[in-house]
């Protein structure tokens, strides 16, 4: 499917995934916009950028852990470019405790990883979807994480978070076909990306080393294969793994 003029949203579009991926859609022909926490100037830098490649860029403000606050700027968005073809759910938090560490892993910690990394996107999805279906050519792309297919990762509930997150993207597979696809990305290790910075070192290096290829993800292997689920006519409810080797999902 040929995605220009096309309207993408990227929850989380200001770090150095949702960048690349902005950029990558941005090159596909499509407009985007973006959501973005607190990040004003890097928001403005990633429209910019959009903007340079002759697309058309908006961004909005959501904290996705407030359920009011998702219809809106959905709404926001589709009231700005007039229609809504694509949702990619980049947007998430995590915090590096060890899986032994079952005191520091609280009530707070966990309610706060899973209503960003699984109920905002619920959410987002939920609120998206009258413009996906009547768009004609819907699509989602969420962002898991191999913790979601492996039990590893930052923590036991960013992991669990992340698992949530791909069964979820395989029932919204069926609750919106046919007129939306629904599909996930699900990276492992990237080099340069805050959530990376937050790994203990040693996590960090080990996946590197079980890597058959030796080396981490690379953020544009995402961002790609984020534009081609998204030009996809025939596949949803799938999930992909890009890691250098280390699962074969």
């Amino acid at each position: 499917m040929n995605l220009r003029d096309h309207v993408a949203l990227v929850a989380g579009g200001t770090g150095v995934l949702g960048t690349a991926i902005v950029r990558a859609l941005a090159t596909a022909g499509a407009h985007v916009a973006i959501s973005y926490l607190e990040r004003h100037d890097a928001a403005r830098e990633t429209c910019a950028a959009v903007e340079a490649l002759g697309r058309r860029a908006w961004s909005v403000t959501l904290d996705q852990t407030d359920a009011d606050a998702i219809p809106a700027a959905v709404k926001a968005v589709t009231s700005h470019f007039g229609r809504l073809d694509a949702l990619v759910n980049n947007a998430g938090w995590n915090i590096s405790i060890p899986f032994p560490d079952l005191d520091t892993l609280d009530a707070a910690v966990w309610d706060r990883l899973f209503s960003t990394n699984l109920r905002g996107p619920y959410l987002l999805c939920r609120a998206a979807a009258p413009y996906l279906k009547s768009s004609g050519a819907g699509r989602i792309v969420n962002i898991a994480s191999v913790a979601g297919l492996n039990p590893g990762g930052s923590s036991i509930a960013y992991a669990t978070s992340k698992a949530g997150l791909i069964h979820l993207t395989r029932c919204l597979a069926v609750a919106l076909a046919p007129e939306v696809s629904v599909n996930c990305v699900a990276p492992g290790l990237m080099e340069g990306t805050r959530m990376t910075s937050r790994l203990r070192p040693e996590v960090a290096e080990g996946a590197r080393q079980r890597a058959v290829l030796k080396r981490a993800a690379s953020v544009e292997d995402v961002a790609d294969q984020v534009v081609a689920f998204c030009r996809s006519d025939s596949v949803t409810g799938q999930v992909l793994n890009i890691d250098g080797g280390v699962f074969f999902h």
